[in-house]
């Protein structure tokens, strides 16, 4: 019993390895069988696939590649009607009808037009590109020049709008795809090989085809190109000294327009408190007016500006400290754009009330003013 089961496991064995060595010959002979056609084929003259070569047309199974890279699944294609006619090229065609009954003249491909240093044409498929599951459809492509790729592994990205004028709207159809298309040597065409439905082309009450066959397309190029420049913007918090107190002293002597405090640095730049004792513009004779000045030596680059959130403050020094005080604050939000500018209040606090001896806010002739910086804005240019 035990041999006629050993017996049968190895009859198992052979059968299968008979199976592998089979299946690999299959697999082998097909291999040379394929290599052989496509070498007698570029022997006899005949082109290679086009996808396999310069991978000018799109077949059906490019269409649903998911990448990011070369995704051009006709649910991206975003279309449309506006006034202003295309931007790199026109293509006016007079005598369409005939190009539609030729058996030979599959495309019309349009002269090369400059756009961003390389050459491109624009290729029109009367009757579809069939080989792009374009037939009963016209088809818009755009090819770029192989001379203008310079290096072999240059790419070039670009956006695509194309164009066909509806003369009885006076509006062009526009289609266009959400992703950029990226050109390079393997990949030197890209477009739409159902644009519009060619039966809705031909009837001219649509206006596509009109005065006979006359119709135009025309295409907008743009090449996506790395940006050159940049700026990074932030916003500085929570600094380790934010508040910055001026004591006026002998506040009754001053007669001048205004005063400046010492120069105090917070979040990388230089400030001064001004005050005008007397008011300033509406509020002169009134009140005290107060701002929170930018440094006039500051440097600023061209453009730039500086947000600044902070408050101003009037301290108030009660006769009684242990009764607590109010202090007179407001909020300043602003964007300094200057050296030397200036932002606050003229009308920061009426002099009554200022100098009134129940409120407490000048003691011994001193008067004690504030600026607290809560943010402050930097910007960062490159390069």
């Amino acid at each position: 019993m035990k041999s006629h089961n050993t017996n049968t496991t190895y009859v198992v064995y052979l059968f299968f390895c008979l199976l592998i060595t089979s299946s690999s010959a299959q697999s082998l002979i097909r291999q040379s069988t394929d290599d052989l056609t496509t070498t007698l084929q570029q022997e006899n003259g005949e082109k290679a696939d086009p996808i396999l070569g310069e991978a000018h047309y799109l077949y059906q199974n490019d269409l649903e590649i998911s990448s990011d890279d070369y995704k051009v699944s006709p649910l991206n294609a975003v279309t449309g009607l506006r006034n202003r006619p295309p931007m790199s090229y026109s293509l006016k065609m007079e005598s369409f009808n005939t190009l539609l009954q030729s058996t030979e003249a599959e495309r019309y491909e349009s002269r090369p037009f400059p756009v961003g240093g390389h050459k491109w044409s624009l290729i029109v498929y009367p009757n579809g590109n069939k080989q792009d599951n374009g037939t009963g459809f016209i088809s818009l492509y755009v090819a770029i020049d192989n001379s203008t790729l310079i290096a072999k592994h240059l790419e070039v990205i670009a956006d695509l709008r194309f164009y066909v004028f509806k003369k009885n709207e006076r509006k062009y159809f526009t289609i266009q795809d959400t992703h950029a298309w990226r050109y390079n040597i393997f990949k030197t065409m890209w477009g739409f090989s159902q644009v519009l439905p060619l039966a809705t082309f031909r009837d001219p009450r649509n206006g596509y085809l009109y005065d006979g066959d006359q119709c135009e397309f025309g295409v907008d190029v743009t090449i996506n190109s790395p940006f050159q420049s940049s700026e990074l913007f932030s916003v500085a918090r929570n600094f380790d000294n934010p508040k910055f107190t001026w004591r006026i002293q002998g506040f009754s002597k001053l007669l001048g327009d205004k005063y400046f405090s010492d120069t105090f640095s917070v979040g990388g730049r230089n400030w001064n408190i001004q005050v005008n004792p007397s008011g300033r513009g509406t509020a002169k004779g009134k009140a005290l007016s107060m701002y929170l000045l930018l440094n006039a030596n500051e440097k600023l680059k061209p453009y730039e500006k500086i947000y600044v959130r902070a408050k101003l403050r009037v301290v108030d020094q009660p006769i009684f400290p242990f009764l607590g005080g109010t202090n007179i604050e407001k909020q300043i939000d602003h964007w300094f754009t200057n050296p030397g500018e200036i932002w606050g209040y003229n009308e920061f606090i009426s002099r009554d009330e200022l100098t009134s001896f129940l409120t407490g806010y000048i003691m011994n002739d001193v008067l004690i003013v504030e600026a607290e910086m809560e943010a402050i804005s930097s910007t960062k240019y490159f390069p």
